[in-house]
């Protein structure tokens, strides 16, 4: 059932936009409605599950079973794509959320989205680029938004549809679409079609109430 090499990489079979386009479902940026818009979703999760649908060929074992199983392979048998996707499939026996997703307090997700990281903690930089591992994390995040902050959530949101061209926020980028968030302006950056664009956001003085 594992690949040949460790680590295997993923999120690499799917064709990569070469720009951005509004969605026609939701009117976001595309990738920006996910998971709720059905296009978002669509265009988001093709790179999880052109990783996964081979995988399901070739064991010809249901969908749910192979679920299971995928969790238990040790760390670096198979491209973490694979990771994420049994875990959408299957529930917490705790919670009953989807794997990883349960709110806070459950600690049986709570284990099982730690566990997951393991895979970018050993396989990055020689088997995992900065970008995919931003997609990883925008995907869970706007998978179980209640466990984040919601200026965190919304910056994930605000990055996604750039992440799936295969770009990057700098560490410059990143620190100012945080402030531009955190300064509630939102609404001012959900316009911006680049990542330069959304960063480039003219700074404003902080206001106090009188």
């Amino acid at each position: 059932m594992a690949d040949d090499q460790p680590f295997p990489p993923g999120a690499r079979r799917a064709v990569r936009p070469t720009a951005v386009i509004d969605c026609p479902a939701c009117g976001e940026l595309a990738g920006r409605g996910y998971p709720t818009c059905l296009v978002c979703a669509e265009l988001v999760d093709q790179f999880w599950t052109l990783d996964w649908r081979p995988l399901v060929e070739v064991s010809g074992i249901p969908e749910l079973e192979l679920a299971e199983l995928v969790l238990l392979e040790d760390v670096g048998k198979l491209p973490w794509t694979c990771t994420d996707v049994a875990m959408t499939l299957l529930r917490c026996q705790t919670c009953g959320a989807e794997l990883g997703t349960g709110d806070l307090p459950c600690m049986r997700c709570r284990v099982a989205d730690e566990n997951r990281w393991a895979w970018d903690h050993m396989g990055y930089p020689e088997r995992m680029t900065g970008n995919e591992h931003a997609m990883r994390v925008a995907r869970m995040v706007l998978r179980a938004p209640h466990r984040q902050r919601e200026t965190i959530v919304q910056g994930w949101r605000l990055t996604m549809p750039f992440l799936l061209l295969g770009e990057l926020p700098t560490t410059s980028q990143a620190q100012r679409i945080r402030a531009h968030v955190l300064a509630e302006r939102y609404d001012e950056l959900v316009r911006a079609r680049s990542l330069t664009d959304l960063a480039g956001l003219p700074s404003v003085p902080w206001r106090r109430e009188a």
